[in-house]
């Protein structure tokens, strides 16, 4: 089923854009020849493409990506394309300017994605946390954002943050199903999820974290009488919110998005 799906998008892209898309990693498809170069990962270790380890749930593919996360690396590793081969060479637009990808990670933490042109221009990376813990799950980033800025025209590639973080641990994180397109990927598909958030850490102590895969338009933390005590909007991805004023309990955050909504119970605890 994906592998028709993904060769439809993949000649319709070529013909209008020269973006190469998607990005699937199978033999007869994107990305498993591609030049994915390792940076700020300790020794820098390469991406591999490997017999997908977990075909269940969203991902039965036959071959995935495999990044491995080393506990010495920057929290910033990650994996690029090379410039001027590859994705080819496109500008962003609201048919493309969303990307979905596949991850299966042993660990809850941010996942990047950004864009490059040849002379460096960076859209700067858009991060959203993983929900799930070793099992499959699609991310959305929205870069609709950017377009028009400069660093939105004239892209030749792309960078990964599997595992945006700092680490404990080495942490081995599979990617696959890289696909840009339009809004529809937040909706609609036979791979859509419902958009996801994670609240970490709980218990909390002093601040708590917050991602979601879609923007964060507005957000509202209330006790377990129903009393708002905060309130934020933040219109990004992913935010850090102040609890230290709240006393030890439980609580709820709820984030809205358009006609969206999605509640997390969380703890405050500091013994």
């Amino acid at each position: 089923m994906y592998k028709s799906l993904f060769a439809g998008l993949s000649l319709l892209s070529v013909t209008l854009s020269a973006q190469i898309n998607p990005i699937d990693f199978e033999a007869d498809g994107h990305g498993a020849d591609w030049t994915w170069t390792v940076f700020e990962n300790e020794t820098n270790p390469e991406v591999q493409i490997i017999p997908n380890p977990f075909p269940v749930g969203i991902n039965t593919s036959e071959t995935v990506a495999e990044f491995k996360a080393l506990q010495g690396g920057a929290p910033y590793a990650g994996c690029e394309t090379m410039h001027g081969s590859d994705v080819g060479t496109f500008s962003l637009s609201p048919t493309n300017a969303f990307v979905s990808i596949m991850v299966f990670k042993p660990v809850i933490s941010d996942v990047g994605f950004k864009f490059a042109t040849p002379a460096g221009a960076s859209t700067g990376e858009i991060k959203i946390a993983n929900t799930l813990v070793n099992e499959w799950e699609r991310l959305v980033f929205d870069f609709t954002g950017i377009i028009g800025e400069p660093s939105s025209n004239g892209i030749d590639q792309i960078i990964v943050f599997p595992d945006f973080q700092n680490r404990n641990s080495t942490n081995v994180i599979y990617f696959d199903n890289i696909i840009f397109g339009d809004s529809s990927l937040l909706t609609t598909g036979a791979i859509n999820q419902t958009p996801q958030t994670v609240v970490w850490p709980n218990p909390a102590a002093q601040t708590i974290n917050l991602s979601a895969t879609t923007i964060i338009e507005h957000l509202v933390i209330q006790d377990v009488l129903g009393r708002t005590l905060i309130t934020k909007n933040p219109m990004n991805h992913s935010t850090v919110v102040d609890v230290s004023l709240l006393p030890e309990g439980f609580y709820t955050v709820q984030l809205s998005h358009g006609t969206h909504q999605r509640t997390q119970k969380f703890v405050i605890q500091r013994r």
